[in-house]
């Protein structure tokens, strides 16, 4: 039997007032059991409910807590990803579909099994729609999910009900009102989260790099204060500082160029939109049993419904411009609660850590200073150090070497805005996995099995794409080709007879 806590039992009586189930939207923060909240939910409807959230690795995570938590048959537990198409249950039955938003909403072509499994899922009544991580359902590629599914009763659990738009708005008519919301640091003091240090730390630029960000385009000056070499070696000290103390390691790194530079040059394991479930799921499993592997790189596909209770320190040196949805998900990695509470020396120690990195004097200053605003409403407050408190001289760090800075600084200069290595977004692209990238995972491979790469390695002027120079250190600057910013073909037909005409 399980017993469900205080907040979980008054959110659950505001949707069941009056002996009727309301629809609306309960919020909780991170890792106090908002997974139990829609179970529970589902098991006082008894009826088939259909539960969707962000990812595959996450349905896989739903998919347990139910097997954990319920006595349903597991021919009545079904999910529908990419990989996995298995029919629904009897429609004179009662049973749990698990999938994700993209799966549902896709309006493409799809295979004849999909198609079939989608046109079951319209012909049902279903008794419960529970929509995880809520704050993503007003995007307008999911809203024809209302149309597809008949539900009696709609439900959406997030810890982070804010958009950086207005589309949070519609929540009120898509979904319905807000039921119920928890205070973090009210629940941090009663012990059901873990007590949590946030630290801002101003990284300055050397002037090598600054005087490039002061001339440069957007795109190269993101990843100059992105890749801000006393940045890196502010990752690489705390990566080494925690590690010593047996801690586990999350560095959250938006740009891909960066996360795979780093990875790389620190021979870390990482997860990004182009890795498959399996191989995510292999390299999160290896994270919290493994005490070999102690840090590992995520990209923003690990903002959200991503289940590492063991994770007790998140180092984060890239971010998604002003978004205070993403402050909130990422400190809510580290803040369940832990069981290294019984051995801290002092009641008042924090069991979690949070390091905000920032290069001073750009431009991601003032995205950081907006970011924190949802979590100081909450109650949380942020120290605000100087690089300076860590003599960097004094230690011996792979990025306080000149040359790998320098190669850094000129595989940064030569890329070009593809708009392929910069931005990940695991919610859109459900197929991106599938792309080639052997040679990813072949390097995430030889990190898990303890090979060390040697990241100082001489090769040739290159050209190529930007994966191909981020995995090499000491890479000279690449053939400059200019690229125009639109392609021939993209031209109205005219123009290109025009232009054909006239070569």
């Amino acid at each position: 039997h399980v017993q469900i806590r205080y907040y979980q039992e008054k959110a659950l009586r505001k949707m069941f007032s009056n002996g009727r189930s309301r629809s609306g939207i309960i919020v909780l923060p991170c890792g106090v059991g908002k997974t139990l909240t829609g179970i529970t939910a589902a098991s006082t409807i008894k009826k088939s409910a259909l539960f969707l959230t962000t990812s595959a690795v996450a349905v896989e995570q739903w998919k347990k807590q139910f097997e954990d938590f319920t006595n349903i048959h597991p021919r009545h537990i079904r999910i529908l990803t990419s990989d996995y198409k298995l029919d629904l249950w009897p429609i004179n039955e009662a049973g749990v579909l698990i999938s994700t938003y993209t799966m549902l909403s896709y309006s493409g072509k799809r295979s004849e099994q999909s198609l079939r499994i989608v046109n079951d899922i319209r012909r049902r009544e279903w008794g419960l729609l529970v929509f995880d991580e809520v704050q993503f359902a007003p995007a307008p590629s999911f809203r024809r999910i209302n149309d597809i599914v008949k539900s009696h009763c709609k439900l959406g659990l997030t810890a982070t009900l804010v958009r950086e738009d207005l589309l949070i708005r519609d929540l009120h008519w898509i979904i319905g009102p807000k039921l119920y919301e928890a205070n973090w640091v009210e629940l941090q003091n009663k012990g059901f989260l873990a007590k949590a240090l946030c630290k801002e730390i101003w990284c300055s630029m050397p002037c090598s790099f600054y005087k490039y960000y002061l001339k440069s385009n957007s795109f190269i000056k993101r990843r100059l204060y992105t890749c801000n070499p006393r940045k890196l070696m502010m990752c690489e000290y705390l990566i080494k500082y925690h590690e010593q103390n047996n801690d586990k390691i999350i560095v959250f790194s938006d740009n891909i160029f960066a996360l795979l530079h780093i990875a790389k040059t620190l021979n870390k394991p990482f997860i990004y939109g182009k890795l498959s479930p399996i191989e995510r799921i292999a390299i999160i499993n290896k994270f919290k049993h493994d005490s070999s592997i102690n840090t590992i790189l995520l990209s923003k596909v690990g903002d959200n419904a991503i289940d590492i209770p063991i994770a007790n320190v998140v180092i984060q040196i890239s971010f998604n411009f002003a978004s205070r949805r993403q402050e909130a998900q990422r400190l809510g990695r580290i803040i369940r609660p832990k069981n290294k509470a019984n051995e801290k020396k002092n009641i008042n120690d924090p069991d979690s850590f949070f390091y905000s990195l920032v290069s001073k004097d750009t431009i991601e200053m003032c995205y950081s200073d907006k970011r924190q605003r949802f979590l100081i409403n909450q109650g949380y407050a942020y120290n605000v150090l100087s690089d300076n408190i860590v003599d960097f001289n004094k230690l011996n760090l792979v990025y306080k070497n000149k040359k790998i800075q320098e190669n850094l600084l000129k595989c940064i200069l030569a890329s070009t805005d593809d708009g392929n290595m910069d931005e990940d977004d695991d919610l859109f692209e459900d197929q991106s996995f599938k792309k080639d990238n052997t040679k990813v995972n072949k390097t995430n491979s030889n990190i898990l099995l303890n090979k060390k790469e040697d990241s100082l390695k001489k090769i040739d002027n290159t050209t190529g794409g930007l994966l191909k120079l981020s995995s090499n250190m000491d890479v000279t600057f690449a053939d400059k080709k200019k690229i125009p910013t639109k392609k021939f073909a993209d031209k109205h037909i005219l123009f290109r007879k025009f232009l054909s005409q006239n070569k």
